[in-house]
């Protein structure tokens, strides 16, 4: 099951196929003591660009989940699959809409047990690039906290996400949408974490934390993160 698979995580680093990462520097994510490898992104992402950067992350014995964000990249052989379900889209392609795309092309070939999941997305910065493509809808700390239970007691969702991508959140917010989860669900935090002052912070209000823009501007800094969480 994939609670199972992510219960235990508290530090992950999210790479995005369609950056460019030395071997040294993804030897260094995957061996950093970091609890998995998330492989995603808002554009650019493509089948070849996945399985290449599956191919190169499968030398380590480390957990590596795909967030699928494309039919055209969903590539076998990841431990975990996470869909998004963007709560606050505006485009409700974003909801529901590319998801029963996706089961009518790839329905059969789901496994009976654990390997897929949905998150529950809550999209909080406007100016991020997966608001832009998804039309997502402005959010206040109620609104944050409401998602949250929603998709934690409603949908039963077993991980619900707070994506600030490109800025640094609201951690009141966080925490208290975290907070209000009585159903189970992990509560994933993503966004501007730069460093370990701000790894800590979000460590604080959120389960997990996702660590991906870093990675590419300073690979110290990101390494950084880990040695915060996980002391």
């Amino acid at each position: 099951m994939v609670e199972r698979i992510v219960e235990e995580w508290k530090h992950v680093f999210k790479l995005d196929p369609d950056k460019r990462i030395g071997d040294e520097a993804l030897e260094a994510l995957c061996l950093s003591g970091t609890d998995a490898i998330m492989v995603g992104g808002s554009s650019g992402v493509t089948y070849d660009n996945t399985v290449d950067l599956l191919s190169r992350l499968r030398r380590y014995e480390l957990p590596c989940a795909l967030e699928v964000t494309t039919l055209d990249a969903v590539v076998p052989g990841f431990d975990a699959y996470l869909i998004p379900v963007a709560l606050n889209a505006g485009d409700p392609d974003y909801l529901v809409g590319r998801h029963i795309e996706a089961l009518k092309r790839y329905g059969s070939l789901l496994p009976k047990e654990g390997t897929i999941a949905a998150e529950g997305y809550v999209i909080a910065n406007p100016d991020c690039e997966a608001a832009r493509v998804a039309g997502a809808k402005p959010v206040d700390e109620a609104d944050i906290v409401a998602y949250a239970r929603f998709a934690d007691r409603l949908l039963r969702l077993p991980i619900v996400y707070i994506e600030y991508s490109g800025a640094f959140g609201d951690m009141e917010a966080v925490a208290r949408a975290r907070a209000a989860l009585t159903n189970g669900a992990r509560l994933f935090y993503g966004g501007g974490i730069d460093g370990a002052e701000k790894a800590a912070a979000a460590a604080r209000a959120a389960d997990t934390i996702v660590v991906g823009n870093i990675i590419y501007q300073s690979l110290a800094r990101a390494l950084d993160t880990v040695r915060v969480v996980q002391s």
